[in-house]
Formats: C-alpha cells, sequence, structure tokens
C-alpha cells in the first residue's frame, strides 16, 4: 500500500507540473519558440521518432554513454581499492589523482577530439573521465573505515590480507561504491553531452544543437527529457543492483564473521 501511493503521488505530482507549465504558457502568452506547450513537445517527439531521425543518435549517446561509464566506474574502483590497501602507492599517485581532478574536464574536450578524432572514442574518454573521481574517493574511504577491530581479529585468527579485503573492507565499503555508481549516471551523460557539444554530428547532443539552431524548442526539450529518461533508467538499474548486492544494509546484521572466511 505505501509503495502504491508513492507511486500515485508521484503521478499526481507529474500531472500537476505539466498543468502547470501549460497554464503558465497561456496565461503569459509565452510564444512556442520559447517555451512549447506539452502537447507541442509530444507531437515533436512523436515525429522524431517515427520517422527514425532520433533513433541513431540515441544509440550514440547510448554507446558512448554505457562504454565509458564501465571504464571510467571500473577504474575508480580499482584505483580506489589500491591506493587503500597500498598506504606506498597512496603516496605516490593521490597527488597526481587530485591535481588531474582539479582540471576543469570542459576544457580537456578539444584536446580529447584532437587525440582521439570526432568519432566515439574521444567520448567515451571524457565520460569516463568524469565517473571516476568519484567512485574513486568513494571506494578509496569507503575501504579505509572498514572496521578495524574485526580486522585485527581476523589477523589473530590468521586471515591473509586477501581474505580481508574481500571479505572484510569490500562488504564495508559496498555501500559508499554503489552510491558513487549512482552519482556518476548523471556525470556520464553530461560527459557524454558535453563532448557532443564540443565537436560531433551524432548523438543526442547534436540533437539538441540542431534544435535549437533551427528554434526548435519542442526538439531540444525531446533531447532533454530522453537524457532525463535515460538517467532515470540508469539509475533504477543501479539502484535494484544495489538492493541485490548489498544486501544487509539497514538489517543491523554483521557484514561477516571470521568463521565465514575461508583459510
Amino acid at each position: 500500500m505505501a509503495r502504491r501511493g508513492a507511486v500515485l503521488l508521484s503521478i499526481l505530482a507529474g500531472i500537476a507540473l505539466i498543468a502547470a507549465w501549460y497554464g503558465y504558457i497561456v496565461l503569459f502568452h509565452v510564444p512556442s519558440y520559447v517555451l512549447p506547450r506539452p502537447d507541442a513537445v509530444v507531437l515533436s517527439a512523436a515525429r522524431a521518432f517515427g520517422s527514425g531521425y532520433i533513433w541513431a543518435h540515441l544509440l550514440f549517446t547510448a554507446e558512448a554513454t554505457v562504454v565509458g561509464y564501465f571504464l571510467g566506474c571500473g577504474v575508480g574502483i580499482a584505483l580506489g581499492g589500491a591506493l587503500a590497501e597500498w598506504p606506498t602507492v597512496e603516496r605516490a599517485l593521490y597527488p597526481y589523482i587530485v591535481v588531474f581532478q582539479s582540471m576543469p574536464k570542459v576544457a580537456l574536450a578539444p584536446l580529447l577530439i584532437v587525440w582521439f578524432g570526432f568519432g566515439i572514442e574521444s567520448k567515451i574518454v571524457m565520460v569516463a573521465l568524469i565517473c571516476f573521481f568519484p567512485v574513486f574517493i568513494n571506494t578509496f574511504v569507503g575501504i579505509r573505515q572498514a572496521d578495524g577491530d574485526l580486522i585485527d581479529v581476523l589477523r589473530v585468527c590468521s586471515a591473509s590480507r586477501a581474505n580481508i579485503f574481500w571479505h572484510v573492507k569490500i562488504p564495508a565499503a559496498a555501500g559508499s561504491i554503489f552510491a558513487s555508481l549512482q552519482i556518476a549516471v548523471s556525470f556520464a551523460l553530461i560527459g557524454a553531452i558535453v563532448a557532443e557539444f564540443v565537436a560531433s554530428k551524432e548523438g543526442i547532443g547534436t540533437v539538441i544543437q540542431q534544435g535549437a539552431l533551427a528554434m526548435d524548442t519542442g526538439l531540444v526539450l525531446t533531447g532533454v527529457f530522453i537524457l532525463s529518461f535515460m538517467g532515470m533508467i540508469g539509475t533504477a538499474v543501479i539502484r535494484f543492483v544495489h538492493a541485490r548486492v548489498v544486501f544487509w544494509e539497514g538489517r543491523g546484521e554483521a557484514l561477516t564473521r571470521p568463521s565465514t572466511l575461508p583459510g
């Protein structure tokens, strides 16, 4: 019942927003090239999808986003785990990672175009760069916040370093890692669109630019809403996986016990 109530409230809020949108246009006589009516946006989206115009652009952005997301998040988790586990590696690399993160990624976009070309490769690299740091830092901090007393007990019981890492530190950091993975979904879309804005002949960013040049705000909003739905779907998938993988969160149960560790 609580879930049904939440869904109903969400639907009602959406209807209220659309009604307010429509009412604002009618009340203040807003021209369509400034803000189109909701039905005009629906018609624009129907034309774009019905003609097949937008499908190739959608697939291009989706591919760049997904590949760059997994690349950036994978490297972030691996490097975050390595720096958290080996202090020597942390002292050697952490300052450079912070310096690199301080560089505005938008400023790097033209260089990425020069290095990787106008194709999908430069978009993938941009997405990976933007997704990397939040996942890296959450992994690093999450592993460092593992229960020190439990780790000491396992060491006394002769548990290996690998067992402690995989059965204590990683589960302790799992919640933080998945939180950063959710954040990285929106970052991935931002990276893909920024790269497409800089230089691209394909992608939803190109659709938005073409709509803006033609003063077709219906097409612009169609592109924006497509990106929003992509973000919603990506976040929902990560939340679903989070609930299945980090199943112990919120239950007050122990993450692991020495007796469950092999060796």
